[in-house]
């Protein structure tokens, strides 16, 4: 199949939905599928011509909805070379834009709402939801109407969206969606992140892996980590991550006024060989996340066999749970505190088996190889659809 992607940025600082988009691509390709990708970048962002798969960049004219009349006429020009498009993500003109582009010339399409349609966003910010719900009437509620599906990667994620925006149905559909096993090179992948990070070589550490978000309770874990910290003393934390919203100057703050500036260490993003290292050598991963759709880092721990200590606002918490590879709380101060002391309580030998558990879970349930053949089959099915009507 010919396969096109539309999303707003190829950057990776942006997060889950553009690395969703190229782990499915990667093994999409390997399947013998031809994937490209429409974005709403500047042609000469360096991102773009590092990414795996052909990007055509429009070139955006506004920096938040990211309007451009390119998109319409890259879409017209080039349609007929594909057999269905996807459309990942919500509230900007990748979506709304394509929709209409797509709808003209009559190419059928899914749409990933990547976790967009969370209940989280209404009840944190009542005013930006009033804004969004009048946008939804507009435009983003038809996108998702004309949709051949809407896809969800879990059932607490399609769970969670039905209601929050009212105007218009969709067709729903769970699809599978994981991570692929790291690339060889495991002494490579510890070198690389202790070149980052020098003095963590012989210590202990927890890992936070993300971006720095409100959202993703990293305020919890700088309070839970000082409230423990003095219980274990050889324990290090690494917060590591892009910061576009500047948060983390306050954090590093936060850190400094609790006490233990000198056992949280700051590398920045890490991408590549150094954030399989890092995984590799964490005791544990934790995300304490407010509101997380899926967490493609927490797959990618577990498939490092590192347990995962999350909260259960991260859609995946129950498969997690299940699979014995972590430990799940809720998104409090003491929520939080009592999962790092939960991990510190047990034996060495329990750890262990928690590190097993944590890569029989991945293989149960997140294998991105399960993710593209699920996806494949619905594109195809939508492609014949499509020639079926069209004849």
């Amino acid at each position: 199949m010919r396969i096109l992607n539309m999303i707003a940025s190829a950057d990776p600082e942006t997060g889950g939905p553009i690395e969703a988009l190229r782990l499915t691509g990667l093994q999409m390709a390997r399947l013998g599928h031809a994937v490209e990708v429409v974005t709403l970048d500047k042609p000469s962002a360096p991102y773009v011509k590092e990414f795996p798969f052909p990007v055509h960049a429009c070139g955006r004219w506004t920096r938040k909805y990211g309007y451009t009349p390119e998109l319409a006429r890259w879409i017209a020009a080039n349609a007929d070379r594909f057999d269905a498009a996807i459309i990942h993500g919500l509230w900007n003109h990748a979506a709304a834009g394509g929709w209409s582009a797509l709808r003209r010339a009559g190419l059928p399409y899914v749409v990933f709402t990547h976790g967009m349609m969370d209940p989280w966003f209404r009840e944190t910010h009542p005013l930006k939801h009033i804004a969004k719900q009048a946008f939804w009437f507009a435009w983003q509620g038809r996108v998702l109407r004309d949709a051949a599906a809407v896809l969800f990667t879990c059932e607490e994620e399609r769970r969670r969206a039905r209601g929050v925006f009212g105007g218009y149905g969709y067709a729903e559909r769970i699809v599978a969606f994981g991570t692929a096993d790291p690339p060889a090179g495991v002494e490579n992948q510890l070198a690389a992140f202790h070149r980052l990070l020098p003095g963590l070589k012989d210590k202990r550490f927890l890992l936070f892996l993300g971006r720095f978000h409100a959202k993703k309770g990293c305020a919890l874990l700088i309070e839970a980590f000082a409230r423990i910290a003095a219980s274990d003393p050889d324990l290090d934390l690494v917060m590591a991550g892009p910061d576009p919203s500047g948060l983390k100057s306050k954090l590093i703050a936060q850190a400094a006024r609790a006490g233990i500036a000198d056992r949280i260490h700051w590398p920045g993003m890490v991408a590549g060989d150094a954030k399989w290292g890092a995984f590799r050598a964490a005791e544990a991963f934790v995300l304490p996340s407010h509101q997380e759709n899926f967490g493609i880092v927490v797959a990618e721990a577990m498939v490092c066999a590192t347990p995962v200590l999350l909260t259960d606002k991260v859609n995946i918490w129950r498969e997690v749970q299940m699979s014995g590879g972590g430990l799940v709380g809720p998104d409090t101060f003491e929520g939080i505190e009592n999962l790092l002391r939960s991990w510190l309580s047990l034996s060495g030998d329990d750890k262990s088996v928690m590190r097993a558990r944590a890569r029989a879970g991945f293989e149960r349930h997140f294998r991105i190889e399960a993710a593209a053949r699920d996806l494949v089959a619905i594109l195809r099915s939508i492609s014949l659809r499509g020639l079926h009507e069209a004849a």
